[in-house]
């Protein structure tokens, strides 16, 4: 790849980055020129001819009704919808029978873009919900023209078209209208190939972290869970010293949710008003009172030591002679021992868990040698987890940095 500047010193019309093979400007052109077809669900018809043509079900039927809450999920959800035959032909202009771009075109899921191969669907047959357009191109290549709609100047583009209605929305004859700089279609399938490989990739990643996940609720399962409770958090555990601390927003730590650790607040807009913060240490227990049912716990790491946090996130100390920590974290961050305890919140408006409750909750406590032998596989599956997340992270930044890049 190769950055290309005119004689003159001034940015012809090309990308930063290049292939060095491909020389002569990009040229501007329309959507709606770009993609020859561009449609959506009510093209079928009239609301009424639509209420009248096609029925839901939501046991299996002939085809999917594919909706962007589905897409979104990754089709994780179990909340399908079905449409009959029939049906499926007379919504024959969204039928997704091949590689497609899908954009939501009203309320909070605007900005989203979905490349809809249908490999990567689950049922074979497969027709487009309400509420999205459909972008195909015969003249260039879609899956490149999905990469370019991925920039960030095409979603400043999309900011200008939506503006600030109460409802954002926008429709296909604006869209068709939106400019965008291409190359030719040799190079646009140099590009969306190259582009492509890197997706593959962090679609790679994303599955090793997956099986990674199993493996430790696995491990949580199978060597915790499935055993009788046989004491209680305060037999291991103990409110640790409340050591004032004067307010600093930089000093400030929470817990995320869903088992996630601890991390530094990123409240940008924080007010600290008369709040009164305590000195957190590396090693001790924390959790969210509002959000203990939520994952909301974690131990300090030492990257973390003598950050602060309100008395909404109390402190523990753990009595290592007699737990493991690796062991008793695993333990309360799995969502089988976590979700029941909304049932032990307190207080009116926002409950909590107060800390005296917290500590009489029951746990699986075996022997001191069983608890590090545990601890040990969940560390090093932790381990490999947090270099799995880490990488993930690295390859979704070079994403980033090659549409930036490679993109007018």
């Amino acid at each position: 790849m190769t950055t290309t500047i005119n004689n003159e010193h001034k940015k012809l019309n090309v990308p930063n980055l290049r292939f060095p093979e491909f020389q002569g400007e990009w040229e501007k052109h329309e959507l709606g020129g770009i993609c020859e077809i561009i449609t959506d669900f009510v093209a079928a018809g009239s609301f009424a001819s639509l209420r009248e043509n096609v029925k839901y079900y939501q046991e299996d039927n002939y085809a999917q009704l594919v909706r962007t809450v589905d897409l979104k999920k990754d089709f994780t959800n179990n909340d399908f919808v079905y449409v009959d035959e029939f049906a499926y032909d007379f919504l024959w202009r969204v039928q997704l029978k091949e590689p497609n771009i899908v954009l939501p075109n009203i309320g909070a899921n605007i900005g989203e873009k979905y490349y809809v191969s249908p490999k990567d669907l689950p049922k074979e047959k497969n027709v487009l919900g309400p509420n999205a357009i459909l972008l195909r191109s015969k003249c260039n290549d879609t899956h490149f023209v999905f990469f370019r709609l991925s920039t960030s100047s095409y979603d400043n583009e999309m900011k200008k078209l939506v503006g600030a209605s109460g409802q954002p929305k926008f429709n296909k004859t604006d869209l068709k209208k939106v400019r965008l700089f291409i190359p030719s279609l040799k190079e646009q399938k140099k590009i969306s190939y190259f582009l492509g490989l890197l997706e593959e990739r962090i679609a790679t990643q994303n599955k090793i972290i997956d099986k990674l996940q199993s493996l430790i609720k696995g491990i949580v399962d199978c060597t915790i869970l499935r055993k009788g409770k046989n004491a209680i958090v305060g037999d291991v555990c103990s409110i640790s010293e409340q050591i004032r601390a004067e307010a600093n927003i930089d000093d400030i730590i929470t817990v995320r949710l869903h088992g996630n650790g601890v991390c530094k607040s990123s409240a940008e807009n924080l007010q600290l008003g008369a709040t009164q913060y305590y000195r957190r240490r590396a090693g001790q227990l924390i959790y969210g009172k509002q959000n203990f049912h939520n994952g909301a716990i974690g131990i300090v790491p030492i990257s973390l030591d003598n950050g602060i946090t309100s008395k909404d996130i109390p402190s523990f100390d753990i009595d290592e002679m007699k737990c493991n920590s690796v062991y008793l974290l695993a333990q309360l961050q799995s969502p089988q021992y976590y979700k029941p305890a909304e049932a032990l919140t307190t207080g009116t408006g926002s409950k909590r868990l107060k800390e005296e409750t917290f500590l009489k909750m029951p746990i699986v406590l075996p022997n001191k040698r069983e608890q590090d032998n545990i601890a040990v596989l969940i560390h090093r599956a932790s381990m490999n987890l947090d270099h799995a997340k880490r990488l993930l992270e690295l390859l979704s930044i070079q994403k980033q940095f090659l549409l930036r890049q490679m993109f007018i």
